[in-house]
């Protein structure tokens, strides 16, 4: 089984630092060398294990490899078939079908994205647990964001803070818009009396979400959205408290004649590879439900 390695040649500029002092440049957390230290990883310096306290050269070649990662017991490992829009030794970027968990639930323990990721981790041998970057509901299809490796997940959960992962979504939402574009902006917290249901509050965590209609069909519309912040069901309670409920979103009021699911699709995701360094942009078409109600051939 594999092991993550990072690796690096040492330049004239971080000539005399500290291992440690050089680790934390390139955000490698404290929790991260613990674990080397601790739990099976190593630190080499030209193929020489080192301690953090070593000083560097210029074109030393220094390699991190960290421990394995083990699974927990909970994350059963299944082999479902994965739309793996692209891989690299560091992420997978994935199109998630509508009606999968992108994590095990206590009423679905199987079946969802990770157990699948999971089971495609076993049969490359590749050991590691399932490190979701960006999550998408049940009944919302789309791009999904993997970190292979759990510092991969840290350099990402850092991007995150500073709001540098852009997801555009596409949606179908009720109603005839007045404005063509416009700017939500409203606190969403958990509605009191329920675990899943979410409400707008004055008391709840700030909330921005930006629309533009891409086309206004008799009853509904297609609106392209893009989120400043990431709160637990925005789009659909942002949506419903302009008067505009998804289409399919039953628990948020959206009528269900044309489709039975929410019909919200992540179509596209930019970012910069804290590896590769560089931009990546990717994007998933419409599923075939959605591009029905795109045709207007839904419901015939």
């Amino acid at each position: 089984m594999s092991r993550y390695r990072i690796q690096w040649v040492i330049e004239e500029k971080d000539h005399d630092k500290l291992v440690k002092e050089f680790l934390k440049e390139q955000e490698i957390s404290k929790r991260a060398l613990a674990a080397i230290k601790f739990k099976g990883g190593s630190i080499l310096l030209n193929e020489k294990p080192v301690t953090v306290r070593k000083s560097l050269e210029t074109g030393d070649k220094l390699m991190v490899e960290f421990p394995e990662e083990t699974r927990s017991e909970g994350m059963i490992a299944e082999q479902i078939p994965l739309d793996i829009i692209y891989e690299d030794p560091y992420i997978l970027i994935i199109n998630k079908p509508q009606g999968m968990n992108t994590i095990p639930s206590r009423e679905h323990p199987v079946g969802s994205l990770a157990n699948g990721i999971a089971g495609y981790y076993e049969g490359s041998g590749y050991q590691s647990t399932v490190h979701i970057v960006t999550r998408l509901d049940r009944d919302t299809s789309g791009i999904v964001l993997v970190a292979k490796h759990r510092h991969i997940h840290h350099l990402f959960s850092e991007q995150q803070k500073k709001s540098l992962i852009n997801r555009t979504y596409e949606a179908f939402a009720s109603g005839i818009f007045n404005e063509v574009k416009g700017t939500i902006q409203k606190n969403i917290r958990r509605k009191m009396d329920s675990i899943i249901e979410r409400e707008v509050h004055p008391e709840g965590q700030y909330a921005c979400t930006h629309f533009d209609v891409i086309h206004q069909y008799p009853s509904f519309a297609l609106v392209k959205l893009k989120l400043e912040t990431g709160r637990t069901h925005q789009i659909r309670v942002h949506l419903a408290s302009i008067g505009h409920p998804l289409l399919g979103d039953d628990l948020y009021g959206g009528p269900v004649k044309l489709i039975k699911r929410q019909a919200l699709h992540c179509r596209y995701l930019q970012f910069f590879h804290p590896i590769l360094q560089k931009e990546f942009h990717f994007e998933a078409p419409l599923p075939e439900d959605l591009q029905k109600l795109l045709n207007g051939e839904a419901g015939k």
